[in-house]
């Protein structure tokens, strides 16, 4: 997630203050991603000394500074939402790695492992649903993150389907070998654009 580009987003529909950019990144997004206050001063002042913002001094009796975005920060912030979003690469998820390090240690029921985080999305995935049809109906940015979250939630049961399917088939034709570890990988895999 790109705070700093959010922080620009919002700050091109006009100028104001640190406290108020943080409530209106945690309104857009439903409230799915709080944002520290720290973390929200820190990226101003980074924008702020790239020149893609600036800020009013404040004086003695204001003790916030109003910020604003400018020339520069809307050609970044345009450059931004322009681009695609570079997902050639698989992230680094957690879960992948605990399947594909358990399939390789002897001793450890990679099918119980399995079912038991199917078992745990699953129930996330009711919590969302439950959460999209009791506050999700009269706020957009909500909804959607609530429909992102189920449809990665989603993904991730269904790659566990395949992934136990597999080790189904993989134990059924590897039956009368004994196999010590799994094979080593020759390549990456990467997928070219």
């Amino acid at each position: 997630m790109s705070v700093r580009h959010a922080l620009l987003a919002l700050l091109s529909e006009g100028p104001t203050y640190g406290l108020q950019l943080r409530e209106e990144f945690e309104a857009s997004t439903g409230d799915v991603w709080p944002l520290n206050v720290g973390q929200v001063y820190t990226t101003l002042q980074r924008l702020e000394r790239d020149g893609l913002i600036e800020s009013d001094e404040a004086s003695d009796a204001e003790r916030q500074k109003c910020f604003r975005i400018t020339e520069e920060g809307r050609a970044e912030l345009t450059a931004w939402l322009e681009t695609p979003s570079d997902v050639t690469a698989p992230p680094r998820d957690e879960l992948v790695i605990k399947v594909l390090v358990a399939s390789r240690l002897p001793g450890v029921d990679v099918h119980a492992l399995i079912h038991a985080h199917r078992g745990y999305i699953a129930t996330l995935m009711e919590e969302w649903a439950r959460l999209r049809e009791d506050e999700a109906e009269f706020d957009l940015g909500l909804a959607l993150a609530i429909d992102a979250e189920l449809f990665r939630l989603d993904a991730l049961i269904r790659w566990l389907d395949a992934a136990d399917e597999r080790f189904v088939r993989s134990s059924s034709e590897l039956a009368p070998q004994v196999a010590t570890s799994a094979p080593r990988l020759r390549r990456r895999a990467v997928v070219r654009r």
